[in-house]
């Protein structure tokens, strides 16, 4: 039987080929431009999975925030301190991640969950949620679907690899305090054969702030 790989084996090969297949995709972009246009200046954001640190932490010290970008792959985090030297890049699992007792304005998760199973994506949510700050944002992004435990072959690497459908994301996400403020999927062909089409679900949402 192959050994699945682990998301830290699959990230530490691919590297930078990971950002040249995923690092413009026109949603995330957009995605992007929204939580620009809503942060107060200087925000403190973390980037969950923030692999080479383009097109997300880039973006957000661009436009003046204080970024953290977290990443279970040390090969990401060396090329992230690298390319983003503005940013503040660490090796470390968001199960396990112990933030700032503040919080964050806002939590940004492009696509880090898949190769984990059903349980740890719904307690991964639960626990970026916590992390908002009253009045921030959570901007996520995923492959949706009531996917567990699936073996497949990505990028040339065997893994495993879980999701929960675009309902269940906002269902977990109503429960976890969040006010969900839109939501949408769409469709990206990467550049590479080995990757294949996929469909993304992205997800906008607040924590309300406290009344005053």
């Amino acid at each position: 039987m192959t050994r699945r790989k682990s998301a830290a084996e699959v990230f530490d090969a691919l590297g930078e080929r990971y950002e040249e297949l995923f690092g413009s995709v026109p949603e995330q972009v957009e995605a992007l431009d929204w939580l620009v246009e809503r942060l107060p200046a200087g925000a403190r954001v973390l980037d969950v999975g923030s692999g080479t640190g383009r097109p997300t932490a880039e973006a957000l010290v661009r436009a003046g925030h204080a970024v953290t970008g977290i990443d279970v792959s040390a090969a990401m985090v060396e090329t992230a301190r690298a390319l983003v030297p503005g940013a503040r890049f660490e090796q470390a699992d968001v199960r396990t991640y112990v933030p700032p007792a503040a919080g964050f304005d806002a939590v940004c998760s492009f696509f880090p969950l898949l190769v984990m199973d059903q349980s740890d994506i719904a307690a991964a949510l639960d626990r970026m949620a916590s992390w908002i700050a009253p009045g921030g944002y959570l901007v996520l992004a995923t492959v949706p679907g009531d996917i567990r435990g699936l073996d497949i072959e990505w990028m040339g690497h065997p893994v495993t690899v879980s999701s929960l459908s675009a309902e269940q994301h906002l269902r977990q996400l109503t429960a976890a305090g969040l006010e969900v403020l839109h939501h949408r999927t769409s469709s990206f062909v990467p550049a590479d054969p080995l990757a294949g089409p996929e469909e993304h679900f992205f997800c906008f949402a607040t924590r309300p702030a406290r009344p005053a």
